[in-house]
C-alpha cells in the first residue's frame, strides 16, 4: 500500500520565486488494481508520480510504501528503491535514441543487477507488439512503437508499481 500524509511540494525558480506543486495531500493507494490521476494541466499530476515513484523528494510531510517512510531517504537509498519497485511510463519516453532497441531495455536490468538473454527480451517485445525490432535503432521506429519500448522497458524488470504520466498521449 502506498500512503501520502500531508504531503507538499513546492519548487523555487532561480529568480526565488516559490510554486506550490502539492498542497497537504493525504491519500491511500491500495496494493493492487489500476489507480487513474485526473486533473488539469498544472495540477500536479506528474509532480505527484515522481514523488510516489522516487524520482523526487516532498518538501514535507510522508510517503509510506509498505509501511516503510521513503520520503526520508537518501538519495541513493532512494535510487535503489525506485530500481527494485517501480517501472516508468515517461510523458516523452526518456529513450535513449541513437541506441538500438534491446540496448534501452538492458538500461533498467543492469540497474537492478538483472541477467536476462536475448530470448527474454524478445519475448517482452513480442508481448508489446515489437516482434524482430530488438536491433532497430529507436531514433527509426515511430511515435507509436517508441511508447511501446517504453512500456516494454517498464515491465522488464517486472516491477511491483508501474507508474505511467500520461498514458494515452
Amino acid at each position: 500500500m502506498i500512503e501520502l500524509k500531508n504531503v507538499y511540494k513546492e519548487y523555487k525558480s532561480s529568480k526565488g520565486v516559490i510554486t506550490k506543486a502539492l498542497n497537504n495531500i493525504n491519500i491511500k493507494l491500495p496494493s493492487s488494481g489500476l489507480i487513474f490521476v485526473l486533473g488539469k494541466s498544472g495540477s500536479g499530476k506528474s509532480t505527484l508520480l515522481n514523488l510516489i515513484g522516487c524520482m523526487d523528494k516532498v518538501t514535507s510531510g510522508n510517503i509510506l510504501i509498505n509501511d516503510k517512510d521513503i520520503s526520508k531517504l537518501s538519495e541513493s537509498k532512494l535510487n535503489d528503491y525506485r530500481n527494485s519497485c517501480f517501472g516508468f511510463i515517461f510523458q516523452e519516453h526518456n529513450l535513449i535514441e541513437k541506441f538500438s532497441v534491446y540496448d534501452n531495455l538492458k538500461l533498467p536490468c543492469a540497474l537492478k543487477k538483472l541477467k536476462y538473454k536475448k530470448d527474454d527480451y524478445d519475448k517482452i517485445l513480442n508481448s508489446v507488439s515489437l516482434d524482430n525490432l530488438g536491433y532497430r535503432s529507436v531514433n527509426e521506429l515511430s511515435g507509436g512503437q517508441k511508447t511501446r519500448v517504453s512500456i516494454a522497458r517498464a515491465l522488464i524488470k517486472n516491477p511491483n508499481v508501474i507508474l505511467a504520466d500520461e498514458p494515452t498521449g
